[in-house]
Parts: structure tokens; sequence; C-alpha cells
């Protein structure tokens, strides 16, 4: 080995001695109250969910009760890429494979309701899997399961609420305007009864590829 091979060889190994002391020293000054990477995943599992880690993201089916109705939603979460907050989304339609279904007016309520919606919440679109979500974005402090369990509750309640609005289905001239009855949705849309829903009106989120080609900054 020459000379600048060695001395290239320490400089590597400085390097790597350095990043991980940094990495070290930045874990030790992480509040107790703040979420990691690997804490967030702990987070949702003490709520009794089951996530599936990709990457940095976590996706996991939510299940509750809004408005006397059992629903259960496909959802992620995710770190910022600095860690200073939790992004936490809901996965809703496909957006219409006709330009036509694709109504100026239904993407300008959406616009509205982002506007109405406020604490952290908004409608978006992710190209990559030409999907629609409501994201809830939150301060990552002072985190505790409650609190992560009140943002999952919170954004369920709003997906429910705001389903005039981001249901597909809804927005094409040629088909009439569904009606939410028990155990009769649209047929294709994003919200179907399971095969055994019975009185208890659940509702599935389906969400075939998630948060492909995200970034979150």
């Amino acid at each position: 080995m020459t000379r600048f091979a060695g001395l290239l060889l320490v400089v590597l190994m400085l390097n790597v001695g350095s990043d991980a002391v940094r990495a070290q020293q930045s874990e030790d000054r992480r509040p107790a109250d703040q979420l990691s990477e690997e804490t967030l995943g702990s987070a949702l599992e003490s709520l009794g969910l089951k996530p599936t880690k990709t990457e940095k993201r976590y996706d996991f089916a939510f299940k509750t009760s809004v408005r006397g109705e059992e629903w259960r939603f496909s959802m992620s979460a995710v770190l910022s890429r600095n860690e200073g907050s939790v992004w936490v989304m809901a996965w809703l339609d496909q957006i219409p494979r006709s330009s036509g279904d694709v109504s100026l007016t239904a993407l300008l309520r959406l616009l509205a309701a982002n506007d109405r919606l406020g604490n952290g919440k908004f409608f978006a679109y992710i190209p990559a899997n030409k999907r629609f979500v409501l994201q809830r974005v939150i301060t990552n402090e002072k985190m505790t399961s409650l609190k992560l369990r009140a943002t999952l509750q919170d954004l369920a309640v709003s997906v429910a609420d705001e389903y005039p609005v981001w249901a597909t289905a809804n927005w094409s001239p040629k088909r009439p305007q569904p009606q939410r009855v028990a155990g009769d949705l649209p047929a294709g849309h994003a919200f179907v009864p399971p095969k055994a829903a019975g009185p208890s009106r659940i509702r599935a989120s389906e969400s075939a590829s998630k948060f492909q080609g995200r970034r979150i900054n």
C-alpha cells in the first residue's frame, strides 16, 4: 500500500467515525417527547396498529368509528427530512382515467376545503400513483401515543366528513350523484364494503400503491 493510499484510508476511517459520533450526539440531544424514525413505528404499534415500514415511511390500516359508523382507512406516517414534523395521510381515490371525468369545479372545491379544514390538514395529489390523499402535518414535539391516536382520529373524521368533496364518483356529470346508503356505495369507489360488513357498516379504503415517490421536506 502506498503512503497516499494509506493516508486516504485513515481519512476515510476518521470520517466514518465522525459521522457515527455526530449521529449519536444528535440522538442524545433529541428531546424525550420527540419521535425518531424508530420510535414513530413503536408509537404506532403501541396503538394496536401493524405498521409496515418501507424506507422511512410506515403504512398501516386504521379502523375507527366516525359518527356511529365503522370505517377502515389505509394511512401512512413519516417524519419530515429534518424530523421537525410528523406527516400523516389517508389514501383516497385515484384520479379518473378520463379527462372528461376530472371536474374543474370539483378541484376548486378541494382547494376551498383546504382553506376550510385548517389545523395542518389539506388535500394533495400524488402524481407517482395518481392518487389523492388527505394529509395532516403536526409539529414533532410533546408526542405521546394519545396525541398520535388523536391525530389519526381527527384525520379519519375529516375524510368521512369531506366524502362529497373528494369522492371522484361524484365528479362525472354523466353519472347520477351517489347516495351514502349503508352497504351501498358506488361501484369502483375507494371505499367499498368488506365481504362481511354486516350491521357494523365498515368501509375499507384501498391503497394499492402508497407513498411511492413522495418527498417530505
